[in-house]
């Protein structure tokens, strides 16, 4: 199930995609007219509308790739109650939205993420359990070789160690590893940078993709 409102100008859609649970997802369409689609995601108590979110959106869309940016359920202006540790929640989340945009015919190119370390929380019982029974690195392994995965980490990341993402490029088969020095979590000072890099890393599979 899906609503939505237009800009004629910008072509930019706000769209409305009901989860499995039946709430309603907020996210915006960026929209070139391309086939291909990339899902940009937010990191933990963020939203669609962060910087990094934003600006990833908006460069793929000067490049001719449509993007949709979204919010998960209990964040932004998505419906639902805001969990700590939803792994799985936010899955069926993304899940949804996939299956709504593979229903258009749009092939799904590259999902995008940002962050899930921040520390400042209030948890339940429940939702702190979900977290600590998620084995990280064996999620990892589980990964297909024929999945190509980019971590871009900045050397100042105020929430997150620059040492996960070494923990990464050691668990995941088919890895690229970007360290940006002098970043912070939000790439304040370094946008441009981050979203060249995603780009170039995206526009490199749908090459090789193009050529088999």
């Amino acid at each position: 199930m899906c609503s939505c409102y237009e800009d004629d100008i910008t072509k930019h859609k706000r769209l409305l995609i009901e989860n499995s649970h039946g709430e309603k997802l907020v996210g915006i369409l960026h929209e070139t007219g391309s086939t291909e689609l990339v899902i940009i995601c937010h990191g933990f108590r963020s939203s669609k509308d962060r910087i990094p979110m934003v600006n990833l959106a908006f460069a793929f869309e000067r490049d001719g790739i449509s993007a949709f940016r979204f919010d998960f359920a209990g964040n932004g202006e998505s419906e639902g109650s805001f969990q700590y540790g939803n792994y799985r929640r936010e899955a069926e989340d993304l899940r949804s939205v996939v299956k709504h945009f593979q229903g258009e015919q749009r092939l799904i190119v590259a999902l995008i993420g940002h962050s899930k370390g921040k520390t400042e929380y209030r948890v339940t019982k429940e939702s702190l359990m979900d977290r600590l029974a998620t084995d990280t690195r064996a999620a990892c392994q589980t990964i297909p070789l024929s999945c190509r995965v980019l971590t871009i980490h900045g050397t100042l990341d105020e929430f997150v160690p620059v040492e996960d993402a070494y923990n990464f490029a050691e668990y995941i088969p088919n890895h690229k590893l970007c360290i940006v020095e002098g970043a912070d979590h939000e790439y304040t000072k370094h946008q441009s940078e981050l979203a060249s890099t995603v780009l170039n890393f995206v526009k490199t599979g749908l090459l090789k993709d193009s050529r088999l």
